[in-house]
């Protein structure tokens, strides 16, 4: 019975002795410069976005926040690292779609798990990806879309970022409920899928606002609709796909800081509570309506609810229309 207590009192002290540590470490934190891993290369909305929060936690702390540009593997490369380094608060990492919601169900050994390997610690944004066709194609919207196709079968092609990427997906899970069949063509990357839909080399992509946008304008890219369920504040008049021709479709970006696993809670609250803030600034909101989306926020609970619920909804989709990487 004594040895029961005197064990229960050990513990109790050791856990009380943990607590203060990171209390410590959270009071002096930062102390030195922190590591963010980016999982793309430089250029690309990811690390735009990344550098624009990683500056002004800069300018906040006093200390410099080294951008680490980590591409490979649809952001899985960068994530790994990052899931690695120590959990002490000095490297954070930007998640993705492709890293954080779909690795798991498209990669049999993904080297982490984002739910075991992070401590999730705020969500960033979920912009919308845009629906845009080469105006040589003869659609006007999102029924004469899925008609065209349906009357061409294999014969109209979508570019995407990669595959796996998340313009992949969306597009494959626009063909599995439109019942069409249209050709993925993968790209390394955003701006050559982007040229080769430009030069008419491909008709169709599921494309992200920031260089869609200013080609949409040219009339140079003809846009059928937005991905998301709701329309963006950026483009009022385009209608979601839901609305204009394929009801229940919805899908969209996702972008959230997140750090090592066992990273001390008072670090991350930390981290959360000035990120919440940064989001909040004219110039990254602005930054975040250029991508066609609002700033997140929120609670790190509420970040890995976010986690746990796409990952549910991507893998029923990924394994119903049966696609691996690997």
């Amino acid at each position: 019975m004594g040895s029961t207590i005197v064990n229960a009192v050990h513990a109790a002290l050791a856990v009380a002795l943990a607590l203060m540590a990171a209390l410590a470490a959270a009071q002096g934190y930062p102390a030195k410069p922190v590591r963010f891993v980016v999982p793309y290369p430089p250029g690309g909305n990811t690390d735009v976005l990344a550098r624009l929060i990683g500056q002004r936690l800069a300018e906040s702390w006093g200390q410099q926040v080294i951008m680490d540009n980590r591409g490979g593997a649809a952001g899985t490369v960068g994530a790994d690292l990052a899931a690695k380094a120590p959990p002490d608060g000095y490297t954070i990492v930007m998640g993705t779609f492709g890293n954080m919601l779909v690795a798991n169900s498209l990669y049999k050994k993904l080297a982490y798990e984002p739910l075991r390997d992070f401590a999730p610690v705020v969500l960033v944004a979920n912009p919308p990806g845009l629906l845009v066709v080469h105006p040589s194609l003869p659609v006007k919207d999102v029924r004469q879309l899925i008609a065209l196709a349906k009357a061409n079968p294999g014969k109209l092609n979508y570019a995407s970022s990669g595959s796996g990427a998340w313009n992949h997906l969306f597009g494959e899970l626009f063909k599995s409920m439109a019942k069409v069949n249209i050709t993925h063509v993968p790209y390394r990357g955003g701006a050559p899928a982007v040229t080769d839909l430009l030069g008419g080399h491909v008709e169709v992509m599921f494309a992200p606002f920031p260089p869609a946008l200013p080609q949409i304008k040219a009339r140079k890219l003809r846009v059928l609709a937005v991905t998301t369920g709701k329309r963006s504040g950026l483009l009022p008049e385009v209608p979601t796909i839901t609305e204009n021709g394929l009801p229940g479709y919805e899908a969209e970006g996702w972008f959230a800081v997140l750090a090592p696993a066992k990273t001390p809670q008072p670090i991350v609250a930390q981290l959360n509570k000035e990120i919440n803030r940064i989001l909040q600034l004219p110039d990254v909101k602005a930054a975040l309506a250029a991508d066609g989306a609002e700033p997140a926020g929120g609670t790190p609970e509420q970040l890995a609810q976010s986690i746990r619920k796409n990952q549910e909804k991507w893998d029923r989709i990924i394994r119903a229309l049966n696609i691996r990487l690997d």
